[in-house]
């Protein structure tokens, strides 16, 4: 470990130490209030563009291991923590945190004050900064950072070819849509009873229609959903064609093809503990979340109706269309590793195909 500092954009500093004291590492500082589940959230697409701050202390005490990731390799651009675990202790760790950052080429920094920073990323909002050994360059870095506003980053993300997870005999045909899909949520889709065929955010809706699926999965993914280009499109073609069922991203372009806007919430949802309240029973779930940006409820058309809220802040959480065959919701009902509240969902989806 090597001395090093975290500026952000205006200017608050915060010292550390970093693990690669070449790398200047340069992103959207966003924090996630997660007690467990590190490999998962460091290795999760959508937080591409972006610099994970944990505030829980100890970050990488468990190890990590081949069977957590939720991607082929990290797509955040840095990871902040106050304590880095060197030696991990349980049955299932095959290595350690440090080791799986640095392989990928991910940066990280250390010994962080994560409380403070916290504090000042829920009074100022998400901003973006840099972290690095080299004071100068690191503060020229965080002067010159840009969120990730109006940045189309599903395009970095997305599987380039399609392929398929499941069984061919399998009683239910699904095309997902990768726009930064987790493979927590194809093993749930797997084990609902789908074979599902991923296939890159820009396919066009007549090739997936093409493919006669039973159903189409909206993935979650990285960003700014405004910027992302052409897949609302393609949603709004897809509505009444094949039952709908979107994610987080997925559940934001749902949105935007039913006509309602999106906003930027000023330090996103990232945690594993947010309660949703299921309007039509009134059932408070709790959640796992990551994101940044919003459905806003007054643009939301007369023609879908909001299923679900959040308790925190009362934003939505769930739409489910009128008369046609489509449902989303913001949070993860997957979330690998937990909570399982909102696992359900899937099950519905496999019921909106059998009525459909």
């Amino acid at each position: 470990m090597h001395d090093g500092v975290l500026v952000l954009d205006d200017g608050e500093t915060f010292e550390g130490e970093v693990t690669d004291p070449a790398a200047v590492a340069v992103g959207e500082v966003v924090f996630n209030t997660s007690l467990s589940g590190y490999q998962e959230i460091v290795t999760d697409p959508s937080y591409a563009g972006q610099m994970i701050t944990f505030t829980y202390p100890h970050i990488g005490n468990y190890g990590v291991n081949d069977a957590d990731f939720e991607s082929a390799r990290p797509f955040c651009r840095g990871v902040v923590v106050r304590d880095l675990a060197r030696r991990p202790s349980n049955w299932r760790s095959t290595g350690d945190l440090p080791g799986l950052l640095a392989h990928f080429g991910v940066p990280a920094i250390a010994g962080i004050d994560t409380r403070r920073l916290t504090r000042h990323l829920r009074d100022t909002g998400a901003r973006p900064g840099a972290f690095g050994a080299d004071e100068a360059a690191v503060r020229a870095a965080a002067a010159g950072a840009r969120t990730t506003d109006g940045v189309d980053l599903v395009a970095t993300v997305t599987t380039p070819e399609p392929y398929v997870v499941g069984d061919d005999d399998a009683p239910y045909r699904v095309v997902a849509l990768d726009l930064g899909i987790k493979r927590t949520i194809l093993t749930h889709l797997v084990g609902a009873g789908c074979r599902v065929e991923v296939v890159p955010a820009g396919t066009a809706a007549a090739d997936i229609l093409a493919r006669d699926p039973d159903g189409v999965f909206l993935s979650n993914g990285p960003g700014d959903p405004g910027a992302v280009v052409g897949v609302p499109d393609t949603v709004r073609a897809l509505l009444g064609e094949v039952p709908l069922f979107g994610i987080c991203l997925g559940h934001q372009m749902m949105g935007l093809a039913l006509g309602a806007e999106t906003h930027k919430l000023p330090f996103g949802h990232h945690g594993a503990n947010h309660p949703v309240r299921h309007l039509p029973t009134g059932r408070v779930e709790i959640t796992s979340q990551n994101h940044n940006y919003m459905v806003m409820a007054d643009t939301v058309p007369g023609g879908a109706d909001i299923t679900h809220v959040n308790l925190n802040d009362g934003t939505v959480e769930g739409l489910r269309v009128r008369g046609v065959p489509a449902f989303s919701v913001q949070h993860h009902p997957e979330a690998g590793p937990g909570p399982h509240d909102a696992a359900y969902l899937f099950a519905e989806f496999t019921d909106l195909m059998d009525a459909h």
